[in-house]
C-alpha cells in the first residue's frame, strides 16, 4: 500500500461519506471502501481512469473539478480528498474552497518541491528534478505549480484555514525533522476557520 494511502486510510472515520476529487483509477476509493466502510464517491476527468472505476463498481462522475462543485450542497461531505492534484490545476484556490464548502473536512496531499533532491539537482546540474516525488521530464510534466509544505502552510494561514493534522512523507516512513527539506510529500487535514466543531 502507498504510504499515503495508508495515512490516509487511517484519518478517514468508519462509515465516513467521501468524495475524491481527481480520483484517478480509484485505488484509494476502493481501498476505503474495504477497510473503512466508507461511502465513496468520486470526480475524473480522464475517460480511461473513469473507466477502471466504473468497472470495479465506483460511483464516480466524469468532470472538471476546476469548474465547481455546484451540484453539492454545503458540509455534504464528511471529507473531501485532494490528493495529487494540487500541482496539476490551474485554479488552486478555488478548488481548495469549494472543497472545503462541500467538505467537513478537506484532505490535500502533494509533492514537496523543495525536497533536498530537488534543490541539489538544480543548483548543481542547472536542470529539472526529477526523483520519486517528482518523477517526469520537463516536457511530459502534468505538473504546472510547483508548491512547497511552507507554501501550503503559508497559504493556509493567509485565507485563515486551520490545520487539523499533517504529515510529512519520505519514501516509506514519516519525516520528522525538517520536513520542508527532507519530505517527498505531505498530507494536511484541513478545515474551515468558521466550522462548528460540535459537529465532529
Amino acid at each position: 500500500m502507498k504510504i499515503d494511502h495508508q495515512i490516509i486510510t487511517q484519518i478517514i472515520t468508519e462509515n465516513a461519506h467521501v468524495l475524491d476529487l481527481g480520483c484517478g483509477n480509484g485505488e484509494l476509493l476502493s481501498l476505503l471502501t474495504q477497510k473503512k466502510n466508507a461511502l465513496v464517491q468520486g470526480i475524473e476527468l480522464n475517460d480511461e481512469e473513469m473507466q477502471k472505476c466504473v468497472e470495479n463498481g465506483l460511483t464516480v462522475l466524469q468532470g472538471d473539478i476546476e469548474s465547481g462543485l455546484v451540484d453539492y450542497p454545503d458540509q455534504s461531505f464528511d471529507y473531501v480528498i485532494l490528493n495529487q492534484i494540487m500541482q496539476e490545476i490551474k485554479k488552486a484556490d478555488f478548488v481548495i474552497q469549494e472543497s472545503l464548502r462541500v467538505g467537513k473536512r478537506v484532505i490535500v496531499g502533494f509533492p514537496n518541491f523543495a525536497h533536498i533532491k530537488a534543490r541539489l539537482t538544480l543548483l548543481i546540474s542547472g536542470k529539472t528534478p526529477i526523483n520519486e516525488a517528482l518523477p517526469y521530464y520537463w516536457f511530459e510534466t502534468p505538473n504546472i505549480r510547483f508548491l512547497t509544505i511552507q507554501d501550503f502552510i503559508d497559504y493556509c494561514r493567509k485565507k485563515s484555514i486551520n490545520i487539523e493534522q499533517q504529515y510529512f512523507l519520505g519514501k516509506a516512513n514519516l519525516v520528522k525533522f525538517l520536513p520542508n527539506l527532507f519530505a517527498l510529500n505531505a498530507l494536511f487535514v484541513i478545515t474551515r476557520h468558521d466550522y462548528d466543531y460540535k459537529q465532529r
